[in-house]
């Protein structure tokens, strides 16, 4: 496995919103099979911090985002929202307890029901609690995403462009006033001009309301230009826990440098990269390899890899690490 332990967590930090341990979340898959999407990670978040999930796709980190929000509940493991333990709950209980945490999806246009006008879509938490939401109060969070109520309260999503449907996503989701926004790769389906807008705008609006996010991306410039920690997660599991600040200059497992690595650079030589011969696929989550999942890929893979799972240690300030031979 890639790295277990919780040595990362603030426990000693005042200020924790969200903290989450031992996070299992496994989907059956036929024949007696399981998918292994998270194999027992741990991770908090302070009032006011951007924490951000880094990793390619099929690593796990969109699974641990919705399991945290109890969509599905976790297979195993410990989710507490200001205290409340939200695995314990269920029904009503649960939704009274988790409206403060709230969810931006990848796909905006599919996230939004499209016979729906954006005045109703933007009003429909609330009014699911029996809340009286007026026109101010609409106009207001529309105002505050960056979109002219005037224009679009009577629109519909298919009208509108793939930004302006994220931002009444954005707009939907701090009706219910949260405490933490959960971010599921909110730019990855939007134009590169478009991404810096709302990456602005949810700077913007954390500021103004208080916010707490865990940020969820593969793209390592998104992530770390917005958040303040990041955690890099390979196969369901965390490989490296790092300031932002520190990602491109200290991150020292191999996975997260092959991140680095894979980021495209202009380069005035002509020269080709040599060839890197080591797999470039995941394995299979159905059956990952034993001790350290990374090893199938690693350069400094040795035989105690394949045996005996790495633990996170710290290695600098708030920097943590999985990984044997580093």
């Amino acid at each position: 496995m890639a790295g277990s332990g919780t040595a990362h967590l603030r426990s000693d930090r005042p200020g924790r919103v969200l903290v989450v341990e031992d996070l299992v979340v496994q989907f059956p898959a036929g024949r007696g099979r399981t998918v292994h999407a998270v194999s027992g990670i741990s991770f908090d978040l302070l009032d006011g911090e951007t924490l951000g999930i880094l990793g390619e796709s099929g690593c796990g980190k969109s699974s641990a985002g919705r399991a945290v929000m109890q969509l599905p509940p976790p297979t195993s493991g410990s989710v507490r929202l200001a205290g409340t333990e939200l695995t314990a709950l269920s029904g009503k209980r649960l939704r009274r307890h988790r409206r403060t945490m709230q969810m931006v999806l990848q796909n905006p246009v599919a996230a939004l029901n499209p016979r729906r006008k954006v005045a109703d879509l933007v009003a429909e938490g609330p009014a699911v609690w029996g809340e009286r939401v007026d026109d101010a109060r609409i106009d207001a969070v529309l105002q505050a995403v960056g979109l002219d109520p005037a224009t679009v309260r009577d629109r519909r999503p298919h009208q509108l462009s793939g930004g302006q449907c994220q931002r009444v996503c954005i707009a939907r989701a701090l009706m219910m006033d949260p405490k933490v926004l959960i971010c599921d790769e909110p730019v990855s389906s939007l134009d590169v001009s478009v991404q810096a807008q709302i990456l602005n705008l949810l700077e913007e609006t954390k500021a103004r309301y208080g916010l707490s996010m865990v940020f969820i991306a593969h793209d390592i410039a998104v992530v770390k230009n917005i958040s303040d920690r990041i955690m890099v997660m390979y196969l369901g599991k965390i490989c490296e826990v790092v300031p932002s600040g520190a990602l491109a200059g200290a991150a020292r497992h191999p996975y997260t440098r092959l991140l680095l690595a894979s980021v495209p650079e202009v380069s005035r030589t002509a020269e080709p990269p040599p060839p890197d011969r080591r797999p470039a696929e995941l394995p299979s989550p159905l059956n990952p390899p034993s001790g350290c999942r990374f090893r199938t890929r690693c350069p400094l893979a040795t035989d105690r890899c394949a045996t005996e799972e790495p633990r996170l240690r710290q290695v600098g300030d708030d920097h943590y690490l999985a990984c044997h031979n580093v």
